[in-house]
């Protein structure tokens, strides 16, 4: 990698991710065989759940727990408005009606206060988004959904490794998903994972991501059971979400790999920490004492007073001088979906909406090195002198 050329992600892939998917061309099995259910196995005991449902994308497995849940229409979903929208767009899938709150300024996940309050008789399900990949208030959120008997559905997308007084993340509440797109600390290209401890929950996921074939027992096209018609026998209204099995043999060879990604991720967040701990004018990630992150991105804020405009002027330079940047995340009340069904408009969480105003996402992967670093800390600060010259 060169000065001249910093992206925002990359995935890391090594030898064994190349002979992994190699072997899975060579054996002919390129769907429903073991390396999804190797796959599955890894991440549910790296999660301490019993079980895992391999799916195509993260925004799938989103969909599937909430309608395994029986989470529908007339139903609502608390939720976050700072995160990916495909967290409040799988409510929409079932015919449900997002709930939003507003955040805790430090982690950037639902203040849980709040979301307590937001709690009503229509209220059939939490969905918690670990914002950036930060667990803090899990535990507070599944000690509200319990007190109210319903179900914490934990969208953990980007906190695969991570930890919260001891447990991991995905353990949290009656199902977790995870999501494995090339930015994430590891990948299978496209893909997600349900994980949950309730079996029966799980083979409907099962059924659900496979066209609503019965979860155990369908065969696939050319076994001897096909010719009873058990391929083309359907016990619901399903989709076609499963995960193949060249995507899901680059997830094991990734998580064979696991540890050693997440130790370099977090090596390159702290570089990021040591080099602008001390700058005035950012807001750098809190990292909670009693958690453990295996860091999705990195993710600053210019302190208060900065604009919207000022930070986006700051994310075009960036990418001018070819340092890979993003404003994570625009609020999903204020995009056009949303605001036009809804009603929603600026102010509504006022929180949230100062927070995407003032984030940059900078650079980060396992590839990153001290030199790279240090070039898009020396940008960022030239950038942001350059914009603060100008408000004078």
């Amino acid at each position: 990698m060169s000065e001249q050329d910093i992206p925002l992600s990359r995935p890391d892939i090594s030898d064994l991710e190349v002979e992994m998917v190699a072997l899975t061309l060579r054996s002919g099995r390129l769907a429903l065989g073991p390396m999804v259910e190797r796959f599955e196995r890894h991440v549910a005991d790296r999660s301490g759940c019993a079980h895992g449902v391999a799916v195509s994308s993260g925004t799938a497995g989103l969909h599937l727990a909430l309608q395994a849940l029986g989470v529908g229409p007339g139903d609502e979903v608390v939720t976050t408005p700072f995160s990916f929208i495909a967290s409040a767009n799988a409510i929409l899938y079932v015919g449900a009606r997002p709930v939003f709150v507003d955040i805790d300024p430090c982690s950037l996940n639902m203040d849980p206060a709040r979301l307590a309050e937001a709690v009503g008789p229509r209220t059939r399900a939490i969905l918690a988004v670990e914002a950036f990949g930060n667990p803090k208030h899990m535990d507070a959120y599944a000690s509200i959904a319990a007190r109210h008997e319903i179900p914490l559905v934990e969208d953990c997308c980007e906190a695969l490794g991570c930890s919260h007084k001891g447990r991991a993340c995905g353990s949290f509440g009656r199902v977790g998903v995870f999501g494995f797109y090339p930015n994430k600390q590891i990948t299978t290209g496209e893909g997600g994972m349900i994980v949950t401890d309730d079996e029966r929950l799980a083979n409907v996921c099962r059924s659900l991501r496979n066209q609503g074939r019965a979860a155990r027992g369908a065969q696939t096209p050319g076994d001897p059971q096909a010719a009873l018609g058990t391929w083309l026998a359907h016990e619901r209204v399903g989709y076609n979400y499963r995960l193949d099995e060249l995507s899901a043999a680059l997830g094991v060879a990734q998580m064979r790999r696991f540890d050693e990604i997440v130790a370099r991720r977090q090596a390159v967040a702290q570089m990021y920490m040591e080099r602008l701990i001390d700058h005035p004018e950012l807001i750098l990630p809190t990292v909670d004492p009693e958690s453990v992150q295996s860091w999705f991105v990195f993710v600053v804020r210019l302190a208060t007073g900065w604009s919207r405009a000022e930070r986006d002027r700051i994310i075009a330079s960036l990418r001018r001088h070819e340092v890979g940047a993003a404003d994570y995340f625009p609020c999903i009340h204020l995009q056009p979906p949303y605001r036009e069904r809804f009603g929603f408009e600026e102010g509504s969480y006022p929180i949230a909406e100062a927070v995407s105003a003032r984030t940059i996402a900078l650079p980060f992967h396992s590839g990153l090195s001290e030199r790279d670093v240090d070039f898009v800390c020396q940008t960022l600060a030239l950038m942001m002198s350059r914009e603060g010259l100008g408000r004078g």
